[in-house]
């Protein structure tokens, strides 16, 4: 039997009761933070993720600041790409974009395959575990096929996904040979991580909402359950959280790919959420979901969605449709965010009712 973990986190995701309501927030390494601008002035974002040192120091950054439970890995879901060799670089105000997108089932067929460990990354990680005390965790993260999969078709961000979508349709088999080429470089940047010491992973579905459910069934959630039980696999009891963004309706088809832990985006409530993700799977620990810009409102307006969230997860634990909940906001931390409030958010989080 493994020993209670220290971390609420982990408390949370094990189905245990914690002393207070576990709480991070995706993208607190970064963006919002002075300190983080000040770190990485001048140095290239693909560059920071594959230097230790820095990379170390800004996940640090918002666990010393806001008092979050865990840190979350300062790191890109395209940094396995870059690793493997492919052209790839972060576009200041647009994102990831590729030098040389798929066009072709040559390009598919020539795309790296990543298979070594990434080591910039794990000495990161090391410096990381350092400072972390027994009462926090750290969450690495690797991107999903679907999302790293329409990066390099579209060739960088899209709004409708047209590319990746006709590929999909009308080139299936390309489809599940582009998957197959990207499930060994997102599984070995995993085992980097792992390997490391990450107490908790979250696979990241960035822009899989954009499928409807049968879409999602036949071309996506056999490798999203490829990745996630590499980790078991592997001989990793870790907790495993599955997120995406504008996924209300596959939360049940994304409960079916094997996370124990399922994020959820702020346009569903959390009670509604655990009773689909329980129509098609057995109950999990929720996370989540607070509106980003609720952090740009009043401290009333905060704490009252606050407490509505808490709420919520209460009723689907006590319904029997969830073992837990663990605080979140419902996508990540935006740029232009008041540092402070996201302090006070914690805070608010973190009281007793």
């Amino acid at each position: 039997m493994l020993p209670t973990p220290q971390a609420p986190l982990l408390q949370a995701a094990a189905g245990l009761t914690p002393e207070r309501t576990p709480v991070w927030f995706m993208r607190q390494a970064g963006r919002s933070l002075p300190e983080y601008k000040q770190a990485r002035e001048g140095i290239p974002m693909l560059d920071s993720c594959f230097m230790p040192e820095l990379l170390a120091e800004i996940t640090m950054q918002p666990v010393r600041r806001h008092d979050v439970d865990a840190a979350i890995l300062f790191s890109d879901i395209v940094v396995p790409l870059k690793a493997a060799g492919i052209d790839v670089d972060i576009v200041p105000g647009r994102g990831p974009v590729m030098a040389a997108p798929i066009r072709t089932r040559a390009d598919i067929d020539a795309l790296p395959i990543l298979d070594t460990n990434v080591e910039e990354v794990a000495q990161g990680i090391a410096l990381i575990n350092e400072e972390l005390t027994p009462t926090q965790a750290l969450i690495g993260f690797v991107g999903a096929p679907f999302t790293l999969a329409s990066y390099l078709i579209e060739g960088g961000p899209s709004k409708n996904h047209e590319r990746t979508k006709a590929l999909m349709h009308d080139s299936p088999d390309d489809w599940h040979a582009l998957m197959e080429r990207l499930v060994p470089t997102i599984t070995t940047f995993l085992r980097t991580q792992l390997d490391a010491g990450i107490d908790a992973m979250q696979l990241f579905d960035s822009w899989v909402g954009f499928l409807p459910q049968a879409d999602y069934r036949t071309h996506v959630l056999p490798y999203s359950q490829r990745i996630l039980a590499s980790v078991r696999d592997a001989g990793y009891s870790i907790p495993r959280i599955h997120f995406g963004v504008g996924t209300g309706e596959l939360l049940g088809a994304m409960a079916e790919a094997g996370p124990d832990v399922v994020g959820v985006d702020w346009r569903i409530p959390l009670d509604v959420a655990a009773s689909r993700i329980t129509a098609a799977s057995q109950p999990k620990v929720l996370q989540g979901n607070l509106d980003p810009a609720l952090l740009f409102a009043s401290e009333d307006a905060l704490r009252t969605h606050i407490n509505r969230i808490k709420d919520e997860a209460a009723r689907a634990i006590a319904a029997g449709n969830a073992t837990g909940h663990i605080f979140n906001l419902g996508h990540g931390v935006l740029p232009t965010t008041d540092a402070d409030a996201i302090t006070r958010a914690v805070e608010i989080i973190h009281e007793e009712r």
